[in-house]
């Protein structure tokens, strides 16, 4: 979705972010969104060993 973002974009978007949200904010900003990445991620794989635990019913 993201990959069609040159390196000029980026920045656009990193000095957006960074009047919106404050120098201050913004370590806690990606600490929560990697945290929110780790539980999704998580969670497919907890998905994945279920679905490969479950038995065939045919």
């Amino acid at each position: 979705m993201l990959a069609f973002l040159q390196g000029q974009e980026w920045i656009i978007i990193a000095v957006i972010a960074l009047l919106l949200f404050g120098g201050s904010q913004l370590p806690k900003l990606a600490r929560s969104v990697g945290q929110a990445q780790k539980e999704f991620k998580k969670g497919l794989n907890d998905g994945e060993t279920d679905d490969d635990e479950t038995p065939d019913t045919k």
